[in-house]
């Protein structure tokens, strides 16, 4: 005898419209039904519903889902592709965290003084920092400076925190670092407003990261469990609709 949704809702701790929301949405595969006409699932769909419950909080519910319908479609080339996907994403990710925990260290190995005085123009700025009005123009293009406008006049002004960042920036440039390198970096520093702060927030980001790993290697455990289980059931329905010889 089948589980009923409510025998295999209380094996995941989940409501049993879920589990016939994940079925609608191809997480689980088809239920057969009882000549009375309700769902009966086996352990097949129990074995799903825990490895899309495993995979999601690491690989997040829409990836989650796409690698449950190719493995129940039978692509496991799929399955693999999307797997690969994700991790590679997430290396990319703590590259990026990586290089803005690189960039902080080097600002905080030099001095930014800070910037009291009134707002400066363009001219101004440039010069005090000994670049040419061109390299503040592009920093402002890339996203990186965005200074205010004269009313009017349509003058550039820096602040004291577009000076800051002009210097950072500059600080950072020297050192040879990308734009896309220096972005996190200020972006912190405006969201925290301190590179202690900031400094947190990276290992806090770390930390994040390595949670995330952790939930996709025990995703992918069962993930693995789940597609040795279905391959002998799937060969069997092969050879049973392969042509006679």
């Amino acid at each position: 005898m089948g589980l009923r949704p409510v025998d295999l809702a209380r094996r995941a701790g989940v409501s049993t419209q879920l589990v016939r929301n994940y079925e609608a949405a191809g997480i689980l595969p088809p239920a057969p039904r009882s000549d009375t006409g309700y769902r009966q699932y086996g352990p097949e769909h129990v074995s799903a519903l825990l490895t899309y419950r495993a995979l999601a909080p690491g690989f997040g519910a829409e990836t989650a889902t796409e690698i449950m319908r190719a493995v129940h479609d039978g692509d496991e080339a799929l399955a693999y592709r999307l797997v690969d996907a994700a991790h590679a994403a997430l290396h990319e990710q703590r590259l990026a965290t990586d290089a803005a925990s690189d960039a902080l260290a080097a600002l905080a190995a030099q001095q930014v003084d800070e910037f009291t005085g009134p707002s400066l123009l363009v001219g101004e700025l440039a010069h005090r920092l000994g670049i040419r009005t061109s390299a503040l123009r592009v920093w402002e293009a890339a996203g990186l400076l965005a200074p205010t406008r004269e009313p009017g006049t349509k003058y550039r002004r820096y602040g004291p925190e577009q000076v800051r960042d002009a210097r950072i920036i500059n600080m950072l440039r020297q050192g040879r670092y990308y734009f896309e390198q220096i972005r996190p970096v200020l972006d912190g520093l405006r969201r925290t407003g301190s590179t202690e702060a900031l400094r947190t927030a990276i290992a806090e980001r770390r930390a994040a990261h390595d949670r995330q790993t952790k939930a996709m290697l025990y995703g992918a455990t069962l993930l693995y469990e789940l597609i040795t289980e279905t391959q002998p059931a799937q060969q069997d329905e092969s050879a049973a609709t392969a042509p006679a010889q």
